[in-house]
C-alpha cells in the first residue's frame, strides 16, 4: 500500500489550479461552488455566482440547451456553444457530468473553444511546415525565370515588351505569395515587449490609406486610458493592416461603407497557452468591424485555415497569417457576424505589458 505524499495539494487546491472553468451544481440547479477559472471566464466573482440557478448563469440563447441542463442524471457534452457573458459572447465547450456518489449533483466544466484550436499545435505546425518547405524549393527557379525574362526583354522589340513584363510581374506576385507562405510556416515567434496599441493601429491605418484611394469611412472608438500591450510591434501592425484592408474590401459595395476600430478593457478573459503551461489574462480588446455583407456561411468556420478564402482572387493566407501572429503574441482572435445590425466583427485579445 502506497504511503501518502507529504505536502500534496488537497482537492480544493487542485480544483483551484485548473485552467478550465468548473462549477458544482446541486439538485435544485443552484451553483454551489466555482473555481477561479470560472470567475475569469464568466466575468463574475464567486460571491455573485454561488446561489444562482445554473440556467441563469449559463446563457446559451438556446432553449433546448437549457432544457437538457435541467434534466437530472443526463450527461451532456457540447462543443462550440455561444455563451453570453456580460456584453460579449464566448464560444465554449461544455460538459455536464452527474456525480454518481451524490444523486442529483453535477459538475459543469467550460473551456474556451474560440482560440482557433481546430487541431492541436503540433498538427497545426506540421500542416504549415509543408507549404513553407515547398515555398523554399520554388523560390530558386523563380529567381532564374525572372532573370531570364529580364535578359529576353533587352533583345525583343518594344511591341513585345509587355510579354516579358507579364512574366516578371507574375514572378513577383508568386514570390510575394511564397514569402507569406514561409512566414506562415515559421515556428519561432518574434520577441514581444511593451507596445503603444493606438500608435500601432494608426500606423497600420495610414499604410492602408496610402496603398489605395478607395473611399471608405473609418470611425475610431478608442479607450485612451489603456496601458501598453505585450506584443511585437511589427507583427501587430501587420495584423491590423490585414484586418483593416479586409474590412475595407468587405464594405466597399455598400452605399456608405464604414469601418469601425474599437479598443477597450475587458475583464475575465483568459486563454490557456500550451507552450507556456499556464493561463494568460487577455484584458485588451481590439475590434475591427465593417458594415459589409459578411463572410459566406460556407467559409465562416474555416476562415483562419490556410488556403481557405471566400474572395474570388484570394489565396487564403491573410487570416491564417493573422491568427499565427496573434497566437505568437499569446493572444486570440475571433470572428462574429451580427446579422441583426448588419456588422461583421473581428476581435483580438492581447495581454497587458507588465
Amino acid at each position: 500500500m502506497s504511503q501518502p505524499v507529504e505536502g500534496i495539494p488537497g482537492s480544493a487546491e487542485q480544483i483551484a489550479g485548473l485552467t478550465f472553468a468548473m462549477l458544482v451544481v446541486s439538485p435544485d440547479l443552484k451553483v454551489r461552488s466555482v473555481n477561479p477559472a470560472a470567475e475569469s471566464l464568466l466575468g463574475r466573482s464567486s460571491r455573485r455566482l454561488i446561489g444562482q440557478e445554473i440556467v441563469e448563469v449559463l446563457d446559451f440563447g438556446e432553449p433546448k440547451i437549457a432544457e437538457r441542463i435541467k434534466r437530472g442524471e443526463e450527461q451532456l457534452i457540447a462543443r462550440g456553444l455561444p455563451l453570453k457573458s456580460g456584453d460579449r459572447t464566448v464560444s465554449v465547450n461544455l460538459t455536464i457530468s452527474p456525480l454518481q456518489t451524490h444523486p442529483g449533483w453535477r459538475v459543469v466544466t467550460l473551456s474556451d473553444a474560440g482560440q482557433g484550436e481546430r487541431f492541436g499545435d503540433e498538427e497545426r505546425r506540421a500542416n504549415l511546415r509543408g507549404p513553407a518547405v515547398l515555398a523554399h524549393e520554388i523560390k530558386n527557379p523563380l529567381a532564374a525565370i525572372r532573370g531570364a525574362a529580364q535578359l529576353v526583354a533587352r533583345k525583343v522589340e518594344q511591341k513585345d515588351r509587355h510579354l516579358t513584363n507579364l512574366i516578371t510581374d507574375e514572378v513577383d506576385r508568386i514570390a510575394a505569395l511564397i514569402d507569406r507562405m514561409q512566414r506562415l510556416g515559421r515556428e519561432k515567434a518574434e520577441p514581444v515587449g511593451p507596445v503603444n496599441l493606438h500608435a500601432a493601429i494608426h500606423r497600420a491605418l495610414n499604410t492602408v490609406k496610402a496603398a489605395s484611394d478607395l473611399p471608405f469611412r473609418v470611425r475610431e472608438e478608442f479607450d485612451p486610458s489603456l496601458p501598453e500591450v505585450l506584443a511585437n510591434e511589427g507583427a501587430l501592425v501587420q495584423v491590423m493592416i490585414n484586418l483593416i484592408s479586409n474590412a475595407r474590401d468587405a464594405c466597399l459595395g455598400r452605399q456608405q461603407p464604414e469601418v469601425v476600430i474599437q479598443t477597450r478593457f475587458v475583464s475575465g478573459l483568459v486563454m490557456n497557452v500550451i507552450r507556456l503551461g499556464r493561463p494568460v489574462k487577455l484584458p485588451i480588446e481590439i475590434q475591427v468591424s465593417d458594415n459589409g455583407p459578411g463572410i459566406d456561411p460556407d467559409y465562416a468556420e474555416h476562415i483562419f485555415e490556410p488556403f481557405v478564402s471566400s474572395k474570388p482572387s484570394g489565396q487564403g493566407l491573410g487570416l491564417a497569417l493573422v491568427q499565427k501572429l496573434v497566437r505568437d503574441m499569446d493572444g486570440r482572435i475571433s470572428h462574429e457576424r451580427d446579422d441583426a445590425n448588419g456588422w461583421t466583427h473581428f476581435r483580438i485579445h492581447l495581454p497587458m505589458a507588465k
